[in-house]
C-alpha cells in the first residue's frame, strides 16, 4: 500500500497548537491496515533526505504560513530554471509533506464522520430508552390499578435501570457532541491550510511534470545510445561472419585440393601395393614351408631330449644311492674312531674341535683354488679370441706375400705373451684372496652376419673390451673353431630358441643402420603388434623410473639403483639383456636375470651399479631385446655443478632527498651441489661489461681469478671450454663454446679433474675502487666470500645520494667456477634537492564502496632548517568526493607533518571525474599536489582506489508462492548476488513466523561477485491472503526488499499423517503402512475450528467429499483404495504398500556389461592360448650332443690355458616367424533392448545386481485430489468438479536393501501365471529362489485355501548361503473362470509373496468336413488314395487331440456278429490280408494352437479286391471329449475297369477263413464266366398312369501306371430284347478316359398290357474293354406295384 493510502490515527485530545504542524509530523503510533506490512515502511519517505549535503540537513522545513510563503518565493526561483541537486531534494521534501498533509486531512475527515455516526447512534439509543421508560410508566399505572404488587416491584426496578442507562447515554451524547465540534474545528483549520498551499501544490505538480519529462528525455537519449551501440555490434558481428565465411571457403578449397592429392597418391600407391602383396604372399608360402621343416626337426629333437633326460635321471639315482652309502660308512667309521679314542682315554671334545678347524681350513683352501681356477679359465677364454685376432692378419699377409722362414722370435712371441699374461693373472688372483671382489660372468656370445674389425682403446692388460671379445668369439665360430667355455650351459634354453629370428646388432651395425634409416633404431621408434584385434604401438616395456640417473656423483664412490621393467603389450613378452653403451662399460655394470615369459602387466627388475672413475658427465643407454624388437633405457650421469641465481637483478631505490642513506639486500642462492667463490664488483662504464675472469693456467696448476676489470674479454673464453665428445657419439656436450684441441688436452689432464679453482687472496687494484668511491651507489660490507652447496648469501647495496639527479650503476657477481657465468645486477636511484617530500608518494586506498567514508594519513617530511607552510590542493572534479584536512599547515624544521585524507565517493563520481576514473576496471587514479611556500616546484603524489558498488541484488523482484495448504509448505529458490568487489555480510530481519529462510536462517557472508541460492519456505497457519516484504540488510545497514505474496488454503479433507517412512525393505519383499483420510468439516461455525476455504473466499459447504491418489509413473508403491468417499465427521482407511523391484532397463544394462566382460575374458583366454601355442612351437629344444667327459685322473692336474680340441658346432638356421593370427571379426555388444526377459543373460544380470545391490532410498510425493462436492448422479454426464488448490500431498520415503531371498527364475518375476489350463488338467511350474544372504534361511510357506486349485507340490528345506531351491506349484481348475491366489515363502528375515494366476478353460474343437461319411470310391488293390478333413481350435488355449479307428480299438462292446444283424450296417468292414490297416490317419495325435487349424489326412490302401471296406474314425481331445465321428468306406478292384451298382447278391462280411488267392486262382479267375449284376425295378401304378422306374450303374476307368490303353470302351449287347420289354439304356455305348467315371441310366417304362402282379425278366451283357475285356451279365427284374406295396418292397426305386 502506498503512503497516500495509509491513514494516520491520532487521539482526539490533540491540542490546538499541535494540529497546525500535524501535517509535517509522522505519529510514532501509526499502524498500517495491511496485515503483512512491516513497520519499517513508515520511514521510507525520509530516505531522500539522507543523501543531501550537510548544510541542507540542518535547515528545517517550513511549518507556518509565513515560512511556507517564503518557501514558495524560493520555489519560484527553483521553477525559473535554477534547479540543482538540493532543489530536487526540497521538491521531494515538499511532496512528502503535502502528502502527509493530505493524509492528515483524510484522517480528520474520517474522524468527523466517525464522531457523527457515533453521535447519531447515541441519540437513537436515547430516544429508544425514553420510549421504553414511557412504556414502563404506563405499565406501572395499570399494575397499580390492578394492585399487582409483585409486578409493580419488577416494573419499578426496570424503570430505575432504564433511568440510570438513560442518564449515562445523555452524558455520552454530550461528550460526543463536544468531540464532534472539536474534530470539525480541526478539520476546518486543515482545510484552511490546504487552501493556503493550493498555489504551491500547483507549482509542485507542474515541476513534477517537468521532472518526469526530463527523466523521459534522458531515458530516450540512453535508449538511442544503446541502439547505436547495438547497431555497431551487429555490424561488427556481420563483418566477423563474413570473415569466418571466407575462412571456411578457403578451408573447403584446401580440403578439396588435399582430397585430390590424396586420391592421386592412392592411385600411385595401389600399383606398388599389389606388387608388395604378391611378394608378401610368396614369402609367406616360403615361410610356411620352412616352418613345417622346422617343426619336424623340433619333434625329433624333443624325442631325443626325452630319452637323454630319462638316462640322466637313472644315472642320478645311482649316484645318489652310492653317495648315501658312502655317508653311512663314513659316519660308522667316525663313531668307531670316537669309541676307540674314549677307550684309550683321549679328550674326544678337543679332538673334534681340532678336526673341525682342519676341515674349515681345507674348505677355505678349496674355495681359493676354485676361485683361482675360474679366474684362470676366464682369462684364458678372453685370451683365445685375441690370439686368433693376432693370427688372422698374419695368415692373410702370408697368403698375399711370398713365404718367409719363420724366425725364432716370432715363434716365441705368442708363448712369451701368454706366460706374461699368466703371471699377471696369478698376481690378480693373489689380490683377490686378500680382498674378494665379485666378478661378473661374460655374456653369451651371439652370431653375427658381418665381420667387422674391433674398435676402441685397449685395456691396460692389452685386452679388448667385452664387445670385442664377443665379436672375436663369433668370428671363431664362423671359421670353424670352437672353445669350450664353463659359462655356457650344457643344454640350450628355451629363451634362446624363442628369439632365433632376431640377431643382436653390434655397435657398428647400429651406427650403420642409423645412418641408413635415421628412425630405425631410435628410442622413439614405434613398434606395431596386433593381438585380439588390437594394435599395439610404442615401447614394449616401460621402465620405472624412465631413465637411470646418477646425479651429483663423486669419483671413487659406488652407486646402485634398481630399475623395474613392466610389460605394457597385449600379449606375453620376453626380455633379454643385450648390453650397455660402449663408453659406459668401464663404469656401469648391470645385473639382470631373464624372467622368462611375462604376461601383460607383469614386471621384472635389474640392478645397475655405477662406479665413477673420472669426474665427467656420461650418457648412454642399456639395451634389451623383446619379441617385438629391441628397446633401451637411457642412462645419464651428472657431476656436481653450481646453480647460482639472485632474487632480483634490478634494484630501484626510487626518489630520495640528498643526504639520505637507503640500503637494499640481494639474496644469492646456490641450488647446486658444488660450492664456489664469488666476488661482487662494479662496472667501469655502462657501455662495456667487464670480463668474467682470466684464463685458466695452461700448466695444469690451480686457477687464479683476478679482480682486474680491465682484463681483455678474449682471455675469458678459457673458463668456458667445452668437454670433449665421446668417440662413439653417445654422449654430447651441451656447452656451445668454441672447441679447440688445446682446451681438450687441458680438460683431459688429471690435474683438471682433481684440482679446483683457487681465488687469489691478494688485495684488489686500487683503480677498481675509484668508480665506487665517486658514486652514490656502493656495495655493503660483504663483497666476496664462499658459497657452499644449497646455501644462500645476503649482499647489501647502499644508496647515499649526494648530488641531485639520477644515479645508475651495474654490478657483476663473478665466480671461481669456470662453468658458472657472471650475473649482472642493475642499480638505479633518483636524488632530489627539495627539502620537503612525502614519505609515501603513492597512497593506495584499496577497494572502496560508494557513499562510504575512507580515511588515510599523509606524512610530509622536511629537511629544511625553517618552518614551511604547506597547502594541499585537490582538483575541482573531486572536491565533492575527496578532502584533505587541514588544507593548510606548517611543518616544523627537521620534522614531519601529518594530514588527514578523507574520501567519500558518491554515485556521481564516474561522471564528475571521468578523466581519472576507468569505468571498465573501476580504478580511480587521482594526482594531488602540495604547494610549499617559497618553492616553485610542487610536490606531487597520487591516490589510487578501486571503486565498487555495495548493492545486493535479487534475481527476482516479486515472489509469488501461489496457493499453499495449511498442512504443507511451499519452497522457492531466490538467488542473492553480491555486486561488490568486497565481501558483505547480510541477514534477513523481521521475518514473519510463517516464513523460513535457509541456509543459516537467512544470515551469511557473500564473497565478491558471489551468488548464493536462498531457500524461502512459506508455511501458512491459516487460510487467507498474505502480502509481505522480506528485508535483507547488509553489513553497512543497507536494506534490500523482496515483495512476496501467497494464498493460504484450508482443504476440506485432512490426512492423518502427511509423511510415511518405511523401514528398510528387501527387494521382492512388501511393506505396508496405514493412514486415514479425514473429513472434519461438520459445521459452519468459525468459533469451534478453522473453516475450509481458499484464501479469503467463501467457506466450503458441508457434505461428502471424494478423493483420489495419483501415483507417479514407475513408482514402487501402491495405495489402496486410491479413490474413495468420506462423509462429514468420518474417516477412510488407506493402506500404502511398498514393493521394491529392480528396473528392467537396469537389469538389461547389467546383462550387456556381463556379456562384454565374458567376451573380453574369452578373448584373453584365446590370446593366451595362441601365445602359449606359439611359445611351445618356438621353445622346443633340439637334441643336445653329448660332450666328451673329461678323464677323472686328469682333474688334479693344472690345465694349460690352451683350448682343448673339440668338434665345431654347426650353424643354426634362422627360425622363420610364424604366420600372424587370423583377424577376428569385431565384437559388437548387444543392445539392452535385445536382451529378452527370462533369457540366460537376463537372469545373470539380475543375479549380479541382487548380489551387489548397494541399497537405495526413493522419495515419492503423491498428490491427493479432493472434490468440491459429492459425486453426481449416474444420469448426469458432467465430470466431477474439483479445485487444484485443495490438493493434499503425501510424502513417502522408501529405503530398499539387498534381499535375503529372491526369485531367480522367470526373469525374477514373483507372479506365477499358469495361463489357460483345460478343466481337469494339471499344469505345473517351478519357481527357483536363491539365498543372497550370509546365513542359512529356514523356509516355510503360508497355507492355501482347501478349495483353491493351486497347490505346493514339494516340501521346503533350509537354504544355505548362496544356495537355490525350486518350488513346484500346481494348478488344476475345475470350472471355467479365472483364479487368483497368493502364497508367502517366509523366513525369519523376510517374506517373499508369490502371486498365483490361472484361468480354467473348456476346450472347443470343431471338425470341418461335409457330412459324416468319407467315401473313397474304387481303388486298385495295393494302391492308395487320401482325403483330408480339418480340425479347428476355437478356444484360447492349446488343445491336444487323438484320432481313433474302431478297427484298432481293443475295447469294443461285445454283442452279436454284424453279419447276423442284416438290418444294421457293419462299423468295421473288410480288412487287409497283410494285417495292415486299410484306413490310416496322419497325424494320429498332436496339438492345435489357439485359433489355429490342423489338417488330418485319411489314407485308404487295400491289398485285395473287395467292395466292403469300411471303418469308423473318431477324434478325441485331452479331456476325453469326442469332437467328431466319420464313417470310412471304400472298394478295391483288381482291374482298372469297374462297375458299381445293382442289388447285393451276397453278405457284406467276408469269412475269416478266406485266404488270399494264389497265382493259379488268378489265372482261373481270368478264364471264369462273366460277373452277374442284378437290377430290380418297381414301377408305381397310379389311377391314370404308371410311373417308370429308374436305376443307375456307375462305370469307371481307374488310373493305372501299367495300362497300355488310355481309353476304355463300354458296350451293351442284346439291347433290342430289352427295349421290347420296356427297358432303355443311356448311353448304349461310350468311351471313358483314364481316371474318369460315367453313370449309366437304365429306365423301365412298362408296356401296355402288363398287370400288377406280372414280373418282367430280361438279361443283357455289358462289356468293358480296356487292356482286358471284362463282361458283366446284367439281370433285369421289373414289376408294377401299388403304392402300399412299393413302400413295403425294399428294392423299390
Amino acid at each position: 500500500m502506498d503512503a497516500e493510502e495509509r491513514p494516520l490515527e491520532e487521539p482526539s485530545d490533540v491540542p490546538e497548537s499541535s494540529t497546525q504542524n500535524a501535517f509535517c509530523v509522522v505519529s510514532p503510533g501509526a499502524e498500517t491496515h495491511d496485515e503483512g506490512q512491516d513497520v519499517s515502511e513508515v520511514n521510507e519517505v525520509i530516505e531522500v533526505s539522507e543523501v543531501s549535503d550537510v548544510s541542507d540537513e540542518d535547515k528545517p522545513f517550513p511549518t507556518t504560513a509565513d515560512e511556507l510563503t517564503e518557501f514558495s518565493q524560493d520555489w519560484e526561483g527553483i521553477a525559473a530554471g535554477r534547479r540543482s541537486h538540493a532543489d530536487r531534494v526540497w521538491m521531494f521534501k515538499l511532496r512528502r509533506n503535502l502528502d502527509q498533509l493530505d493524509s492528515f486531512y483524510k484522517q480528520k475527515e474520517q474522524e468527523v464522520l466517525k464522531a457523527r455516526e457515533e453521535l447519531k447512534a447515541c441519540q437513537q439509543h436515547v430516544t429508544e430508552l425514553r420510549e421504553q421508560r414511557d412504556k414502563v410508566d404506563a405499565k406501572m399505572e395499570r399494575q397499580k390499578e390492578e394492585d399487582n404488587t409483585a409486578a409493580l416491584f419488577r416494573l419499578r426496578a426496570q424503570l430505575n435501570r432504564l433511568s440510570a442507562e438513560l442518564n449515562a447515554e445523555e452524558e455520552l451524547e454530550a461528550q460526543l457532541s463536544l468531540a464532534l465540534r472539536e474534530h470539525e474545528v480541526e478539520l476546518c483549520r486543515v482545510e484552511v491550510e490546504l487552501g493556503r498551499l493550493s498555489l504551491l501544490r500547483q507549482e509542485l505538480q507542474r515541476e513534477e511534470k517537468l521532472f518526469e519529462a526530463e527523466k523521459v528525455q534522458k531515458a530516450t537519449e540512453r535508449l538511442h545510445r544503446e541502439e547505436e551501440a547495438t547497431r555497431k555490434t551487429q555490424l561488427r558481428i556481420q563483418q566477423e561472419r563474413r570473415k569466418l565465411k571466407a575462412l571456411a571457403q578457403e578451408e573447403k578449397e584446401k580440403r578439396r585440393k588435399m582430397a585430390e592429392e590424396i586420391r592421386a597418391s592412392r592411385q600411385k600407391a595401389s600399383v606398388y601395393l599389389k606388387e608388395t602383396v604378391k611378394r608378401i604372399q610368396h614369402e609367406a608360402a616360403a615361410k610356411e614351408l620352412e616352418e613345417r621343416e622346422l617343426q619336424t626337426r623340433r619333434m625329433q629333437a624333443a624325442l631325443s631330449l626325452k630319452n637323454n633326460i630319462a638316462t640322466i635321471q637313472e644315472n642320478l639315482r645311482i649316484h645318489q644311492a652310492r653317495k648315501k652309502d658312502r655317508v653311512l660308512k663314513k659316519k660308522e667309521e667316525e663313531r668307531r674312531l670316537l669309541e676307540r679314542l674314549e677307550a684309550e682315554g683321549y679328550d674326544v671334545g678337543k679332538y673334534m674341535n681340532q678336526l673341525k678347524k682342519l676341515k674349515d681350513r681345507e674348505k677355505k683352501k678349496k674355495k681359493l683354488e676354485e676361485k683361482w681356477k675360474s679366474k684362470h679359465a676366464e682369462m684364458a677364454t678372453k685370451l683365445s679370441p685375441e690370439e686368433s685376432l693376432v693370427e688372422r692378419p698374419k695368415k692373410q699377409k702370408a697368403l698375399l706375400s711370398p713365404p718367409r722362414p719363420p724366425s725364432l722370435a716370432m715363434a716365441l712371441s705368442p708363448r712369451i705373451s701368454q706366460e706374461s699374461l699368466v703371471q699377471d693373472l696369478e698376481s690378480v688372483v693373489a689380490e683377490t684372496e686378500e680382498e674378494p671382489v665379485r666378478s661378473e660372468q661374460l655374456p653369451c656370445s651371439s652370431s653375427s652376419d658381418e665381420d667387422s674389425p674391433a674398435s676402441g682403446d685397449s685395456s691396460p692388460l692389452g685386452w679388448g673390451s667385452s664387445e670385442e671379445v664377443e665379436d672375436e668369439g663369433d668370428k671363431e665360430l664362423e671359421d670353424g673353431g670352437f672353445e669350450e667355455s664353463l659359462a655356457l650351459p650344457e643344454f640350450s634354453g628355451l629363451w634362446e630358441q624363442a628369439n632365433w629370428e632376431y640377431t643382436v646388432p653390434q655397435d657398428d651395425e647400429l651406427s650403420s643402420q642409423t645412418e641408413e634409416e635415421p628412425s630405425a633404431m631410435t628410442p622413439e621408434m614405434m613398434w606395431k603388434k596386433y593381438s585380439s584385434g588390437k594394435e599395439f604401438k610404442g615401447r614394449p616395456f616401460v621402465s620405472k623410473p624412465e631413465s637411470i640417473t646418477f646425479k651429483d656423483f663423486e669419483v671413487g664412490k659406488t652407486y646402485k639403483k634398481r630399475i623395474t621393467l613392466t610389460n605394457v603389450t597385449y600379449f606375453t613378452n620376453y626380455c633379454k639383456f643385450l648390453g650397455i653403451s660402449q663408453h659406459l662399460k668401464d663404469f656401469i655394470s648391470v645385473q639382470f636375470e631373464p624372467p622368462g615369459p611375462m604376461s601383460p602387466g607383469m614386471a621384472c627388475d635389474f640392478l645397475t651399479t655405477f662406479k665413477p672413475m673420472i669426474n665427467k658427465e656420461l650418457e648412454g643407454d642399456v639395451r634389451f631385446l623383446s619379441v617385438v624388437g629391441p628397446f633401451t633405457v637411457p642412462v645419464k650421469c651428472t657431476v656436481k655443478k653450481c646453480d647460482l641465481a639472485v632474487d632480483c637483478s634490478l634494484i630501484d631505490f626510487g626518489a630520495h632527498v640528498v643526504g639520505q642513506t637507503i640500503s637494499r639486500t640481494i639474496t644469492l642462492t646456490n641450488r647446486g651441489a658444488l660450492g664456489t667463490h664469488f666476488v661482487l664488483v662494479p662496472s667501469i662504464s655502462l657501455g662495456r661489461p667487464p670480463s668474467p675472469g682470466p684464463l685458466p693456467s695452461q700448466e695444469g696448476q690451480a686457477t687464479e681469478v683476478l679482480l682486474n676489470p680491465e682484463a681483455p674479454s678474449d682471455q675469458e673464453d678459457g673458463l668456458r671450454q667445452p668437454e670433449p665428445a665421446e668417440p662413439g657419439g653417445d654422449s654430447e656436450n651441451v656447452d656451445t663454446s668454441t672447441e679447440t684441441e688445446q682446451g681438450q688436452r687441458e680438460l683431459e689432464q688429471p690435474s683438471k679433474d682433481l684440482g679446483s679453482a683457487v681465488v687469489s687472496s691478494e688485495p684488489p687494484d686500487p683503480t677498481q675502487e675509484e668508480p665506487q668511491q665517486g658514486s652514490d651507489i656502493k656495495i655493503g660490507e660483504v663483497k666476496e666470500g664462499e658459497i657452499g652447496p644449497l646455501e644462500c648469501v645476503k649482499l647489501e647495496v647502499v644508496f647515499t645520494p649526494s648530488v641531485p639527479g639520477e644515479a645508475k650503476m651495474d654490478f657483476y657477481i663473478r665466480f671461481s667456477d669456470p662453468a658458472s657465468q657472471q650475473i649482472l645486477i642493475t642499480v638505479r636511484g633518483l636524488a632530489l634537492s627539495v627539502p620537503v617530500w612525502i614519505t609515501q608518494p603513492n597512497i593506495d586506498l584499496k577497494i572502496c564502496m560508494y557513499d562510504r567514508l575512507y580515511q588515510d594519513t599523509i606524512t610530509v617530511q622536511s629537511k629544511a632548517s625553517t618552518t614551511l607552510r604547506l597547502t594541499f590542493q585537490v582538483c575541482k572534479e573531486l572536491r565533492s568526493h575527496m578532502e584533505i584536512l587541514p588544507r593548510t599547515g606548517y611543518v616544523q624544521a627537521q620534522s614531519t607533518f601529518h594530514a588527514q585524507l578523507k574520501f567519500l565517493p558518491r554515485s556521481s563520481l564516474p561522471k564528475d571525474a571521468s578523466q581519472f576514473f576507468d569505468s571498465e576496471t573501476g580504478v580511480l587514479e587521482v594526482p594531488l599536489t602540495i604547494q610549499v611556500a617559497d618553492q616553485v616546484h610542487l610536490i606531487a603524489f597520487t591516490v589510487y582506489a578501486i571503486l565498487t558498488s555495495s548493492d545486493l541484488e535479487f534475481d527476482v523482484t516479486d515472489v509469488d508462492f501461489g496457493h499453499c495448504s495449511v498442512f504443507e509448505s511451499v519452497k522457492t529458490v531466490v538467488r542473492l548476488t553480491n555486486l561488490s568487489l568486497l565481501p558483505q555480510d547480510f541477514g534477513f530481519v523481521g521475518t514473519p513466523k510463517y516464513v523460513d529462510i535457509q541456509p543459516n536462517h537467512g544470515f551469511g557472508t557473500l564473497l565478491p561477485l558471489e551468488t548464493l541460492a536462498m531457500d524461502i519456505t512459506f508455511g501458512p497457519r491459516k487460510s487467507g491472503k498474505f502480502t509481505f516484504q522480506l528485508v535483507c540488510k547488509s553489513g553497512i545497514n543497507r536494506e534490500f526488499r523482496l515483495s512476496c505474496q501467497a494464498v493460504g488454503v484450508h482443504p476440506p479433507l485432512e490426512l492423518s499423517r502427511s509423511q510415511v517412512e518405511f523401514a528398510a525393505t528387501a527387494l521382492g519383499d512388501c511393506a505396508a503402512a496405514v493412514l486415514h483420510v479425514v473429513n472434519p468439516h461438520t459445521g459452519s461455525s468459525e468459533l469451534t475450528r478453522p473453516m475450509p476455504r481458499i484464501g479469503n473466499g467463501p467457506i466450503a459447504p458441508v457434505g461428502p467429499r471424494l478423493f483420489e491418489f495419483i501415483l507417479p509413473e514407475n513408482a514402487e508403491i501402491s495405495i489402496a483404495p486410491a479413490v474413495g468417499r468420506v462423509l462429514p465427521g468420518q474417516r477412510c482407511l488407506v493402506q500404502v504398500s511398498f514393493r521394491p523391484q529392480l528396473r528392467e532397463q537396469q537389469v538389461r544394462e547389467e546383462a550387456v556389461r556381463l556379456v562384454c566382460e565374458a567376451h573380453g575374458q574369452r578373448e584373453k583366454e584365446a590370446e593366451q592360448a595362441e601365445l602359449e601355442a606359439l611359445a611351445s612351437l618356438q621353445a622346443e629344444p633340439e637334441v643336445p650332443k653329448k660332450e666328451p667327459q673329461p678323464d677323472p685322473k686328469a682333474r688334479g692336474k693344472k690345465a694349460a690355458p690352451a683350448r682343448p680340441p673339440s668338434k665345431p658346432i654347426p650353424k643354426e638356421e634362422p627360425v622363420k616367424a610364424p604366420p600372424p593370427p587370423k583377424p577376428r571379426s569385431p565384437f559388437l555388444p548387444p543392445s539392452p533392448e535385445d536382451i529378452q526377459e527370462g533369457s540366460q543373460e537376463y537372469m545373470a544380470g539380475k543375479t549380479s545386481l541382487l548380489r551387489s545391490f548397494p541399497g537405495r532410498v526413493h522419495r515419492y510425493v503423491v498428490p491427493c485430489f479432493v472434490s468440491d462436492g459429492d459425486a453426481p448422479d449416474r444420469g448426469q454426464g458432467e465430470g466431477l468438479p474439483y479445485s487444484l488448490h485443495n490438493t493434499l500431498y503425501l510424502e513417502v520415503r522408501c529405503p530398499a536393501v539387498r534381499p535375503y531371498l529372491a526369485v531367480v527364475s522367470s526373469g525374477g518375476s514373483t507372479t506365477v501365471n499358469f495361463q489357460e489350463v483345460a478343466i481337469g488338467q494339471t499344469a505345473k511350474q517351478r519357481v527357483a529362489v536363491k539365498n543372497f544372504s550370509e546365513r542359512t534361511l529356514e523356509l516355510r510357506s503360508s497355507l492355501l485355501d482347501v478349495s483353491s486349485p493351486f497347490t505346493v507340490l514339494n516340501a521346503l528345506r533350509p537354504l544355505a548361503p548362496g544356495a537355490m531351491h525350486s518350488i513346484l506349484l500346481g494348478f488344476t481348475p475345475d470350472e471355467t473362470k479365472e483364479y487368483y491366489d497368493t502364497v508367502d515363502i517366509k523366513s525369519r528375515e523376510m517374506s517373499l509373496q508369490l502371486l498365483l494366476l490361472g484361468v480354467g478353460v473348456q476346450p472347443t474343437v470343431t471338425c470341418v468336413y461335409d457330412g459324416d461319411l468319407m467315401d473313397f470310391g474304387y481303388v486298385l488293390e495295393k494302391e492308395g488314395v487320401s482325403q483330408v478333413f480339418t480340425l479347428q481350435n476355437t478356444s484360447t488355449l492349446q488343445v491336444r487331440f487323438c484320432v481313433h479307428l474302431d478297427s484298432l480299438s481293443n475295447h469294443q462292446q461285445q454283442g452279436l456278429p454284424e453279419f447276423l444283424t442284416p438290418g444294421l450296417a457293419p462299423t468295421v468292414g473288410t480288412q487287409n490280408y497283410s494285417s495292415t490297416c486299410v484306413f490310416s490317419a496322419s497325424p494320429a495325435e498332436g496339438t492345435i494352437p489357439p485359433g489355429k487349424t490342423q489338417e488330418v489326412t485319411v489314407t485308404f490302401q487295400p491289398d485285395h479286391e473287395s467292395l466292403y471296406f469300411s471303418d469308423k474314425l473318431s477324434v478325441e481331445i485331452m479331456n476325453q471329449q469326442t469332437v467328431c465321428t466319420l464313417k470310412l468306406k471304400g472298394a478295391a478292384a483288381r482291374r482298372p475297369t469297374f462297375l458299381r451298382g445293382g442289388d447285393p447278391l451276397g453278405v457284406t462280411i467276408e469269412s475269416l477263413a478266406t485266404l488270399p488267392p494264389g497265382e493259379d486262382t488268378k489265372q482261373a479267375d481270368a478264364d471264369k464266366a462273366p460277373r452277374t449284376v442284378l437290377l430290380t425295378f418297381s414301377a408305381l401304378h397310379t389311377d391314370d398312369s404308371v410311373l417308370p422306374a429308374v436305376r443307375q450303374l456307375e462305370v469307371g476307368f481307374l488310373r493305372w501306371a501299367q495300362a497300355k490303353k488310355q481309353v476304355m470302351e463300354l458296350c451293351w449287347d442284346n439291347l433290342a430284347a430289352l427295349q421290347q420289354k420296356g427297358f432303355s439304356v443311356e448311353p448304349p455305348c461310350d468311351t471313358l478316359d483314364m481316371g474318369t467315371q460315367k453313370t449309366i441310366t437304365v429306365t423301365w417304362a412298362p408296356p401296355v398290357g402288363y398287370g400288377l402282379d406280372e414280373v418282367v425278366h430280361a438279361t443283357a451283357q455289358l462289356s468293358l474293354k480296356g487292356d482286358d475285356v471284362e463282361v458283366y451279365n446284367v439281370t433285369l427284374l421289373a414289376a408294377i406295384m401299388e403304392p402300399a406295396g412299393l413302400e413295403a418292397t425294399p428294392s423299390a426305386c
